[in-house]
């Protein structure tokens, strides 16, 4: 064999041997799993002293064109205007080279009350100010920013929906941006514009953000909105050999796009090499949009907005035909939906799309699944259909506050339900949306088993935490499902891809601590059989983190939105 480790914890996630102290590699594939004494020779012996070895984590929905731009201001942690002031102010003093001052990360809650607006960016600078928010959905402005833009009254963008005061004048605040910035129309505008979105500061991000996968034990990574502009990006990094970890990339359909772009989507697919590295063909669809600012879509009301439910982000049940032609056409779909009205919206245009196509298993998915009527909790195993979901996103210090209280506490038992659908038979595959949230799958681990901030809250809607096993099992074997790979990734057995992670302990036995999980991290990443990322402890050090995550790497302000 090419590799031994000996001396470990093995969870395979195979039935039939669940647990091993060693596992081999040949040839890019395990060969052998069992007992360390009755192990084979191998050219290269890894004694684990004890850690735990799991398949490599699939992080089902994972934004690596979003990662951290050091030629911006990050706004993590700054949870008070005067805090995104300074921020901003100094970084504008700093960087006198840059024409635009961008920024990322703002957090809805900024200024009490009320949306922000223009004039709380006053006075920091005469250049331009463009920043997005956490979730990437809202843009902030000042008013050099629409003035350089040409936002006036009446005057709209290709990339959002600007809003504006009684007069009809443009506050500053931009709304559906992530949904509009990523068609041609809108990508072709910010590029044109906005510094932080050319070509070569996207592929920075996603040289940077590739790294810390790999560093993080994610073997595979699901970038879920790839605007068919920007698949050469993908393209290079597969040649530069950027891409250690695997990609499958979901290409965009904009809202409003029509039989012939659909026809561009199945070209660019059907035209793309097949490796083992790069895989392209979900395709990302939205139902809604986002809780936070009342514009993701409900059955009823918001509990402090009556008579608003927001809207679909289809007109109608429109998205019913889109994934019905998209399931003809052979796609499987990724579609984003939080309020319970867009999640019923998806599962109903699945339920059709099978119906009126004679289709099958072909395991459509959808992502965030943030508040979910109890009548469709169980469509998700009767339609074959995956939530994809990321633990992190409903702790405490991030839904406190806004998240809640539009909610209301009446459907709070709806919000991020892990257990019942799995408990139900659904697929559930775990990820990080980074960088809306952390992308160490440990943070996640530890989400998913105390529902409780990373700043030591109380524990919130506590009946649908997850142990651990479970959890790992929705990062692994869930995440090879919902992708068609099962019979490739997700466990340690003989035949399969040898994509696993070493961790720095056994995590079995800090279940009783699982803030212990914090402290932790992957010490081998090996993909494909190979040494991707390595700490140096158990084998020759490979690789680098070159992007900071705020709770990874400590080095920074903990993640926290305070949405």
């Amino acid at each position: 064999m090419d590799t031994l480790i000996t001396n470990a914890r093995v969870r395979t996630f195979d039935p039939t041997t669940p647990w091993a102290d060693a596992v081999g590699v040949d040839d890019g594939r395990i060969v052998y799993v069992g007992s360390s004494a009755d192990a084979p020779d191998a050219t290269r012996r890894i004694d684990a002293g004890g850690r735990l070895v799991t398949p490599g984590i699939i992080d089902s929905h994972n934004h690596l064109l979003l990662g951290f731009d050091e030629d911006a201001v990050s706004l993590e942690g700054a949870h008070d205007l005067t805090e995104v002031r300074r921020r901003i102010a100094e970084f504008a003093q700093a960087r006198t080279d840059l024409g635009w001052i961008c920024a990322e990360n703002a957090v809805y809650s900024v200024v009490e009350g009320r949306r922000p607006n223009a004039d709380d960016l006053a006075g920091l600078t005469d250049r331009p100010i463009f920043i997005t928010t956490y979730d990437q959905h809202s843009v902030w402005l000042n008013r050099a920013a629409l003035a350089a833009l040409h936002i006036t009254a009446g005057v709209d963008v290709a990339w959002g929906r600007p809003e504006r005061d009684e007069t009809g004048e443009p506050t500053g605040w931009v709304t559906d941006f992530y949904t509009s910035a990523m068609t041609e129309a809108g990508l072709a505008a910010l590029q044109a514009d906005i510094p932080m979105y050319s070509p070569e500061r996207r592929y920075r991000k996603l040289r940077s953000s590739m790294r810390m996968a790999t560093s993080l034990g994610i073997t595979t990574v699901v970038e879920p909105q790839v605007p068919l502009a920007e698949l050469s990006l993908f393209e290079r990094a597969l040649d530069e050999g950027v891409l250690t970890s695997r990609v499958i990339a979901a290409l965009f359909h904009p809202v409003g796009a029509d039989g012939d772009f659909r026809r561009r989507l199945r070209d660019a697919v059907d035209g793309a090499a097949e490796h083992p590295m790069l895989q392209l063909g979900p395709v990302k669809l939205y139902a809604d949009d986002v809780i936070e600012p009342h514009t993701a879509w409900m059955l009823e009301d918001y509990a402090n907005r009556p008579g608003v439910r927001g809207r679909p982000s289809y007109p109608g049940r429109e998205l019913v035909g889109v994934i019905g032609e998209l399931d003809r056409m052979g796609f499987q779909t990724h579609t984003h939906a939080t309020g319970d009205g867009g999640i019923r919206l998806a599962l109903d245009a699945i339920e059709d799309a099978a119906f009126e196509n004679g289709t099958g298993d072909r395991r459509h998915g959808i992502v965030h699944v943030e508040c979910l009527h109890p009548d469709d909790l169980p469509r998700f195993r009767e339609l074959g259909v995956t939530a994809a979901m990321q633990p992190r996103h409903c702790s405490p210090d991030l839904v406190a506050g806004t998240w809640m209280d539009n909610v209301g506490e009446e459907r709070w038992d709806c919000a991020w339900r892990f257990r019942s659908l799995l408990a139900s038979g659904a697929t559930v595959a775990f990820s990080s949306d980074w960088q809306v949230g952390e992308m160490d799958p440990l943070v996640g681990l530890y989400s998913a088993a105390t529902r409780a901030g990373l700043d030591g809250s109380d524990p919130w809607t506590a009946a649908e935490r997850l142990d651990l096993d479970r959890a790992l099992e929705a990062y692994t074997v869930h995440g090879a499902r919902a992708w068609h790979a099962e019979h490739d990734r997700g466990r340690l057995v003989p035949g399969m891809e040898a994509d696993l992670v070493v961790w720095s302990s056994d995590l079995y036995a800090l279940e009783r601590t699982p803030e212990a999980y914090l402290e932790q991290r992957a010490e081998l990443t090996m993909v494909g059989g190979a040494a991707a990322y390595s700490t140096g402890t158990l084998a020759d050090e490979v690789g680098a983190v070159t992007a900071v995550d705020p709770v990874t790497a400590g080095t920074a302000e903990r993640h926290v939105h305070c949405h």
